[in-house]
């Protein structure tokens, strides 16, 4: 019977994976086209487009977008643009891990409006990126597709699951970064990991990597560590600063976008603030480094940082700035991810360190991008997988491995100061 229950599962994986995994693949080509499009332009498109993006997504999500009936009201859960009262409109990450573990619960039906809202905010050049709309829209076509009536509902999680590693394995093309990205998440929500999901997840994250590399995509660049330091005692240094300086970065930059996506002011508020915060930071990123450092989920910025082998305090700058571009996207109810973000910002706050430790800013911008999702996401196994996963040399691999750990623990050491009461 076991057996049978893992065969039933590997099934709905692989149908959701190669569903969910087509569906990214196809809608983050599309975003793609339209970063590499707005990196390419001058200040102006900075300063004008990124904020009419995020006018058109609240919009769609506030404008066409209604407000469910109550939960007693079976019809509107087939809405396709009824969202229920008290969430929020452009928060697809709260979709993913609030269905971790019943996905038959995940909202699939709303996924055409989340999307015109995450074209509109990553595909025209807003400070997020591309791996929430990655996991949301594998897990909503997962879910679609076992959402075909009592016959295929068996297959709807082990589908929706292995979709959503499809998608995140696909734009990474690392597939454990998949399994581990959809686990960990659903570890938020308690989700049990059982055989049926564990194996969910490593089917979709083996599709996904097979979709990237047969068809020879790059949908996201990861730095890979050239250059292995060259004593311990420099790795140790190494892991020791850019550790802690990307974790206390990315976890301040990770606390500030939870507090601007719980904001409760009304779109138009929100949208006027973050607006307007959107333009005065990239205004500020033309002018220390480039119009390309302004746009987008960071990619730029890292290339910006690569080309004129960037100062400690410029890079910092950069790197803070880019922090609140992202803060600003969202308090302004851009739709999008912030894990990729959080990858440049890391990346940037180890730049930082890198001319006075000695060590190649290739490792310094690898490990500080693997300590800013350690810390900023909070997912420090899913780091553990990237930086497994772009490779490089031995040392530097472990390098990264210890940043990870020293990373991971930065929010918990900043609760536990905050916790502390002074001696009267």
């Amino acid at each position: 019977m076991r057996w049978s229950s893992l065969s039933v599962t590997a099934l709905g994986a692989l149908l959701g994976g190669l569903a969910g995994g087509g569906l990214v693949v196809g809608l983050t080509l599309v975003l793609k086209a339209g970063i590499d499009l707005a990196s390419a332009q001058g200040t102006w498109f900075a300063l004008t487009v990124p904020p009419l993006g995020l006018l058109v997504a609240v919009l769609a999500l506030h404008g066409y977008g209604t407000e469910a009936a109550p939960p007693s009201e079976p019809a509107p859960a087939r809405s396709f643009r009824a969202f229920p009262a008290d969430g929020a409109r452009a928060d697809i990450s709260a979709d993913v891990v609030d269905s971790a573990g019943r996905e038959e619960r995940f909202p699939w039906r709303l996924a055409p409006l989340r999307a015109v809202a995450v074209l509109a905010t990553v595909g025209l050049g807003g400070a997020m990126g591309t791996e929430a709309p990655a996991a949301y829209f594998g897990v909503a076509a997962g879910a679609c597709l076992g959402d075909r009536g009592r016959r295929w509902r068996r297959l709807l999680r082990p589908a929706a699951l292995a979709g959503g590693a499809a998608g995140v394995a696909a734009l990474m093309g690392i597939a454990l970064v998949g399994t581990a990205f959809m686990l960990e998440l659903g570890q938020r929500r308690r989700a049990p990991l059982s055989a049926d999901r564990v194996l969910a997840a490593l089917v979709g994250g083996v599709i996904g990597w097979g979709i990237d590399t047969s068809l020879g995509l790059s949908l996201i660049r990861l730095v890979v560590p050239r250059e292995p330091p060259g004593t311990f005692g420099q790795a140790a240094l190494t892991a020791l600063f850019i550790g802690a300086a990307s974790g206390a970065v990315s976890a301040a930059a990770g606390a500030a976008v939870y507090r601007a996506k719980k904001w409760r002011a009304s779109p138009a508020l929100r949208l006027a603030l973050g607006a307007a915060a959107t333009v005065a930071i990239a205004l500020v990123l033309a002018r220390i480094a480039t119009p390309s450092a302004a746009v987008g989920p960071g990619g730029g910025a890292i290339l910006w940082a690569e080309s004129v082998d960037a100062r400690p305090w410029p890079a910092l700058a950069v790197c803070l700035l880019r922090a609140a571009a992202t803060t600003a996207a969202v308090a302004a109810g851009g739709c999008g991810g912030v894990f990729v973000p959080f990858l440049a910002v890391g990346d940037l706050a180890g730049r930082v360190f890198a001319p006075g430790l000695g060590v190649g800013h290739d490792l310094a911008g690898a490990a500080g991008a693997a300590g800013g999702i350690a810390a900023g996401y909070r997912l420090p196994f899913t780091a553990v997988a990237m930086a497994l996963g772009v490779g490089g040399p031995a040392q530097a691999t472990l390098t990264c491995l210890a940043t990870v750990g020293i990373a991971a623990a930065v929010p918990g050491a900043a609760r536990a100061l905050r916790r502390r009461r002074p001696i009267r």
